[in-house]
């Protein structure tokens, strides 16, 4: 084809290997946006999680993991347990309840024990029973692990707003008995713990 065709504007031929180039802007600057906004759901939905999940661990419940043997047979070591941090806000713990509390002689420490004493009760503990109140029949304790050791008596008065907690494993627990500080203040009873979610096997309510 001469050069005065081509200033003419004559086609010219595309050769049949020459790929033809073709442009959509438009549907460019769609594919960009979908991806954008796909990002912001789940950027969404991951932000939502946090915030459900902070909520959940600050006011509804209490995860914990219990390190020790203290509360053997009832709960094993390395268990992880739910409690409900609700149960505390609206009642008054009951004797009996597996609580999670701050530890009194060190508040950074998170602790698992059962209630034994309520506000105001005596507790005296002799031959390995324990005795509420001055009766001369020991408190029924199903959930020991073993009978305890026989140690010298001791004798404690449960102030107001305060509670004694003892672990089920008592000859391997170390509980209110031998704290310097030997009560735990209601306000710093985190959860009353409900439920066993570790070991899958083991998996349910607590007692």
């Amino acid at each position: 084809m001469s050069s005065e065709m081509r200033r003419l504007g004559s086609p010219v031929r595309r050769s049949d290997h020459e790929p033809e180039k073709h442009e959509h802007p438009e549907r460019d600057k769609e594919k960009g946006n979908s991806l954008k906004a796909e990002i912001l759901s789940w950027l969404q939905i991951l932000v939502t999680a946090a915030c459900i999940a902070f909520v959940l661990n600050t006011f509804i419940i209490a995860n914990s993991r219990v390190p020790s043997a203290s509360m053997e047979n009832t709960i094993m070591t390395k268990d992880r347990v739910i409690g409900s941090r609700l149960s505390y806000r609206f009642s008054t713990p009951e004797r009996g309840d597996i609580a999670i509390f701050r530890f009194p002689d060190d508040e950074s420490v998170y602790y698992v024990k059962r209630v034994i004493g309520l506000p105001g009760d005596t507790i005296d503990i002799i031959d390995g029973a324990v005795y509420l109140n001055g009766s001369d029949t020991p408190l029924d304790e199903p959930y020991l692990r073993q009978e305890m050791e026989i140690e010298e008596p001791m004798h404690f008065e449960v102030p107001e707003d305060s509670y004694f907690m003892m672990g089920d494993n008592r000859n391997n627990s170390w509980d209110s008995r031998y704290w310097t500080n030997k009560f735990v203040k209601q306000d710093k009873l985190v959860a009353k713990v409900l439920f066993r979610y570790w070991p899958l096997n083991q998996f349910g309510a607590i007692h």
